[in-house]
């Protein structure tokens, strides 16, 4: 038995004192956090659910009743926060790469090969695991709680994700020590994933409630990871399986094998039945002929087997290349391939115009899947690879996951297959499409005006990161455009409360919310509006380095070709993209309507005073007081530059709680490195107020 109460009785009634309930708090979180463990990590739950949530309810009443006996890691902290302003960055403390994948034994036996020259031995001992199919995912505990989250990103940078994945139950705040000694700092990875069988109870609900649903589980559980509301995520059935510490100080093993058993001992859960620890190549391959045997029988999706060499002095000598180590390889699954005929061609039009060919297939099961379309891409590829209607095609689930035409079958042709050309008119609005020279884009020109662009446009012009109408999501701004309220974006601002009332779930309070957010998004910084208006080619960067350079939508809107090429950044083709939006007879009635609604912009970069100017700051780490976006826009307001790397143009590296090489490149080139408060005196040195 654990050494622990499981079931400790707790007497609410009799708790008449802070230490009292101090005493309490601590018995049920012990038993939570023992119970937690039994069920996400073990699978072996020793409670009913009833009971559980007895004990976690008795936990919430003397947290709620007695504040101050409240502790950061409880259990009870395992719920959805509030909303965030948006996922900011943080820079990995060692770099999360990806692998080399493989499908041919060939190439296994190639990797096993290199690995017994270099290192100099006979046979390698390696371990194989399952390549799992969802979000890779790096977690931080110091001192054995759990203080920051993030995704891979770009593998040196990702994004912060702490409260999304406070919400997965099977994700301990504070990790167990009573089998194992925790180190005082410890960078654990792993995958964050949904079950086959709760990913789709979850897209019925979804479908149920007229919602989009999901494409696949790892979809879903990316989607789930970077929602700006935890609540969210807190509502989503994700899981999470442990698989290595990250090479930095205090990881004291000398072999992969010994973290797969140590991780659940600190509750960290581990894919057990399917990691074999293996003397040579050979038996890594056998184990990866089982778990193909057993891959359409395992509650979660995977997509091939991982091989690594076992110990880490083995890691140290092989080394990395790029992005990929050179002492691991990933062994991908072979794809999923069925046959069947394409029945009919179509075109899909995007938020931004963009054209794209989908083909309607005969209904076929692919890898346990019906699919009924496959994406073609362009026309360009429908050229180079001679798809017509009617022709018999094979077709893949690319990563088991998005449908593509691998081949058609000529030799099945009888005559009565037509070629396919991406139409000339939009067939939604009826504009002009515009087809690049090399036929691998294809645009609507109509704009604003096109109805199929303009559902999207209005949810991106709403959108948090735009004119961020708090209130109009996707389902409202689809109820508006149903009911014929808005017909372009310029719309929303005659809308009036009455309008509001006759529609569904509108009460008088909401409505004038809706209303007002509205009416507050006429008031907009010059780079938001701008990336609002979503310019094809124009993100917010881009939108951003616009605002840097034209004082005004008016210089923007006379600028031509020429000019805009001069920006560094900016090529022919986005320049093309920005001078023919503005060009548009229709796009540009939407703007002078939406100015004559009251629309105000401030450029924040065209200040004439520039206190930071010539300073280049790097952030890293996370910041108390700011999300990476917000205090890169913060110096870059106040003319400083924002990168994301060290180099000898840095004047000032800021860093944070999880900071790593950054911090580490800093000292070695004897730049300044500042915590948060040392970096507010410098902003108040320079007269910018924080």
């Amino acid at each position: 038995m654990p050494d622990v109460d499981t079931t400790p009785e707790v007497d609410l009634d009799a708790i008449d004192s802070t230490e009292a309930a101090g005493d309490a708090a601590k018995r049920l979180r012990e038993a939570l956090r023992y119970h937690n463990y039994r069920y996400y990590v073990l699978d072996d739950p020793v409670v009913s659910d009833a009971e559980y949530d007895r004990l976690f309810r008795q936990l919430q009443t003397l947290e709620e009743d007695y504040p101050e006996i409240r502790t950061p890691d409880s259990p009870t902290h395992q719920v959805g926060s509030v909303v965030r302003d948006e996922l900011g960055t943080v820079t990995h403390p060692a770099p999360m790469l990806s692998l080399k994948a493989v499908y041919e034994a060939a190439d296994v036996y190639n990797f096993d090969e290199t690995c017994r020259e270099e290192l100099g031995r006979d046979t390698v001992t390696y371990t194989a695991e399952p390549k799992f199919d969802g979000l890779a995912v790096e977690l931080i505990y110091e001192d054995g709680r759990l203080v920051q989250a993030a995704t891979r990103g770009d593998g040196e940078t990702g994004e912060e994700i702490t409260a999304n994945v406070k919400t997965i139950k099977g994700v301990p705040l504070r990790l167990r020590d009573d089998e194992r000694p925790v180190p005082d700092r410890l960078v654990v990875r792993g995958e964050a994933y949904m079950r086959k069988d709760e990913f789709n109870a979850f897209n019925r609900r979804r479908e149920e409630d007229g919602k989009k649903v999901f494409a696949n589980p790892r979809n879903a559980a990316a989607g789930s990871l970077r929602q700006l509301d935890s609540n969210i995520t807190a509502r989503r059935p994700l899981r999470i399986f442990f698989y290595e510490i990250a090479p930095v100080d205090g990881r004291d093993f000398a072999t992969h094998a010994e973290v797969l058993n140590a991780l659940p001992e600190w509750g960290l859960r581990v894919c057990e039945d399917h990691i074999r620890r293996c003397d040579d190549i050979d038996e890594a391959l056998a184990h990866y002929d089982d778990v193909v045997a057993v891959r359409d029988d395992l509650p979660y999706e995977i997509d091939g087997l991982v091989i690594k060499v076992n110990d880490f002095s083995g890691h140290e000598t092989l080394g990395v290349r790029d992005r990929d180590p050179r002492w691991a390889v990933a062994y991908k699954f072979p794809p999923r391939r069925a046959t069947t005929t394409i029945e009919d061609l179509f075109v899909q039009v995007g938020r931004t115009g963009r054209i794209t060919p989908v083909a309607v297939l005969a209904p076929v099961e692919v890898g346990g899947v019906e699919v009924t379309r496959a994406s073609l891409h362009n026309q360009n590829e429908i050229d180079r690879k001679d798809i017509r209607i009617g022709d018999t095609a094979l077709i893949e689930r690319a990563g088991d996951v998005i449908p593509q035409v691998v081949k058609v079958m000529e030799d099945e042709r009888d005559g009565s297959e037509t070629l396919y050309h991406i139409p000339d008119t939009c067939p939604v609005c009826g504009a002009e499409v515009v087809l690049s020279d090399d036929k691998k884009q294809a645009f609507c020109t109509g704009g604003m005006t096109c109805p199929a662009q303009f559902r999207e446009r209005l949810k991106h012009y709403a959108s948090r990161t735009a004119t961020d109408i708090e209130g109009l999501g996707d389902k409202r701004a689809e109820q508006l455009i149903d009911a014929g309220l808005i017909e372009d974006i310029s719309d929303l601002y005659t809308i009036e409360k009455a309008d509001l009332l006759a529609l569904e779930r509108y009460a008088d309070k909401s409505a004038q919310n809706l209303l007002d957010e509205i009416a507050a998004s006429l008031e907009q910084d010059l780079d938001r509006f701008i990336y609002a208006l979503g310019i094809p080619l124009v993100g917010s960067a881009t939108a951003r380095l616009l605002a840097q350079h034209f004082a005004s939508l008016d210089a923007l809107m006379a600028a031509d070709e020429t000019a805009l090429t001069e920006i560094d950044d900016i090529g022919p083709e986005v320049a093309h993209s920005i001078v023919a939006f503005f060009e548009d007879d229709d796009n540009r009635r939407v703007i002078d309507d939406i100015r004559a609604a009251g629309l105000t912009l401030t450029n924040p970069y065209a200040a004439d005073e520039a206190p930071l100017e010539g300073l280049t700051f790097v952030f890293t780490g996370s910041l108390d007081d700011w999300t990476r976006g917000e205090v890169q826009r913060f110096v870059e307001q106040h003319g400083a530059n924002a990168t994301s790397s060290v180099s000898g143009n840095t004047d000032y590296v800021v860093a944070g709680p999880g900071a790593g090489s950054k911090r580490d490149e800093a000292e070695a080139r004897a730049i300044p490195v500042l915590d948060e408060d040392a970096f507010h005196a410098v902003l108040r040195e320079r007269g910018v107020e924080v």
